[in-house]
């Protein structure tokens, strides 16, 4: 039997923190008490989490592209997204795959496939540190949005569909001014193909949106596939999410829609990168207005790993809640939105051994080290 014990770490439990002692058998959580033992490693009273769960990352994209015009290899690039994951203390990772792009040239149209080739080969492998699954992005305006998708509905993998419409004039763009400031700057689309690329983005919206939509929610629902939608901006949008049986509201833009899909059921996702910042990029409702009214239940670290953590002590400090508490939003909630609540999400016994040591020196909290099934990955 393999057993590791971990003492004097304030244990953050599913309702309370306890300055105690954790044991780990072959990879599960065997036992947890209250008090320090003399023997195992010492935690010196620094904080034990749940390993938190990551539901809509970009981070792969970033690592395959660190520059623009640059290709990383893409074995190598799998391999550092992952490496960047675990030492940010993610032990489980939904790897967001865009299947389809507004930009006409955009690798997002060509590189899904060996995006899902990489993960699935690394994961059967076990070359990565921490578990990876998957989480399609679904464009509704794309053409081939469905027959593509259709190709992975029974990929064990597979845990999450978004649907997704970054039509400019509406949802996350509403604001054209900010989808040129976006498309110009990422896509290196010049001012002059910039009113061709709205106009055509929008005459494809009308033509293939709604019958993409229709056609996603009956595969999910058939396969029981979580389903999210993206950018809701309005009580209609909601609704129209609750009718499909989405369960998660990704990155509502305005505070009308979050509290709509909040108080329907639906579980709320917001951007950590947007808690550190203090705001959107895209100018849509802050992520800290949306917490301090209590309407968001998950938090991503979308396109910076390291922001989870640290968003943790944020929410904390600024609503005055333990942190216990705040990291319900980094831990239980997202397992529970993708069905994985059952064997990790909360420090229990039975569950995986899957946790992080945090120190805290009221500047920037960080990972002193991420144990995932009972091995330390980082």
């Amino acid at each position: 039997m393999n057993e590791q014990i971990y003492t004097n770490y304030r244990l953050q439990l599913p309702d309370q923190e306890v300055l105690g002692t954790l044991v780990v058998q072959d990879g599960m959580i065997a036992d947890i008490q209250p008090g320090v033992v003399n023997h195992g490693q010492n935690g010196e009273e620094n904080y034990l989490l749940p390993g938190l769960i990551e539901l809509h990352t970009d981070n792969l994209e970033r690592c395959m592209s660190p520059r623009p015009g640059i290709s990383w290899p893409l074995e190598a690039a799998a391999v550092y997204h992952d490496r960047d994951l675990a030492s940010a203390g993610v032990t489980t990772v939904c790897d967001a795959i865009a299947i389809g792009d507004v930009a006409a040239d955009s690798p997002r149209l060509t590189n899904f496939a060996p995006m899902i080739d990489v993960i699935c080969r690394g994961q059967a492998t076990e070359r990565f540190a921490v578990e990876h699954r998957i989480h399609l992005r679904c464009e509704l305006a794309f053409e081939d949005v469905y027959p593509i998708t259709e190709q992975y509905a029974d990929n064990p993998l597979l845990s999450m569909i978004s649907l997704m419409d970054h039509t400019p004039g509406q949802r996350q763009f509403i604001r054209l001014d900010k989808f040129k400031e976006y498309y110009m700057g990422k896509h290196g689309v010049t001012a002059a193909e910039m009113d061709n690329l709205i106009t055509t983005r929008q005459e494809k919206q009308k033509i293939y949106a709604q019958k993409n939509r229709q056609a996603l929610v009956k595969l999910a629902q058939a396969k029981g596939i979580s389903l999210a939608s993206h950018d809701d901006a309005t009580v209609e949008h909601v609704q129209e999410a609750i009718q499909d049986g989405v369960v998660l509201a990704e990155f509502p833009t305005t505070l009308e829609a979050a509290k709509a899909a909040h108080n329907s059921g639906l579980q709320v996702l917001m951007g950590a990168p947007n808690l550190v910042l203090g705001g959107s990029h895209s100018g849509n409702v802050a992520a800290m207005e949306l917490v301090l009214f209590d309407l968001v239940d998950v938090i991503s670290s979308d396109y910076v790993p390291q922001s989870l953590l640290q968003s943790i002590f944020i929410i904390a400090h600024k609503t005055g809640k333990p942190i216990y508490e705040a990291m319900r939003l980094f831990t239980s909630n997202p397992a529970k939105a993708i069905n994985l609540f059952h064997n990790r999400g909360s420090l229990e016994i039975g569950k995986r051994a899957d946790f992080i040591t945090v120190h805290d020196d009221c500047i920037v909290p960080r990972i002193t080290s991420t144990i995932c099934q009972g091995n330390r990955v980082s």
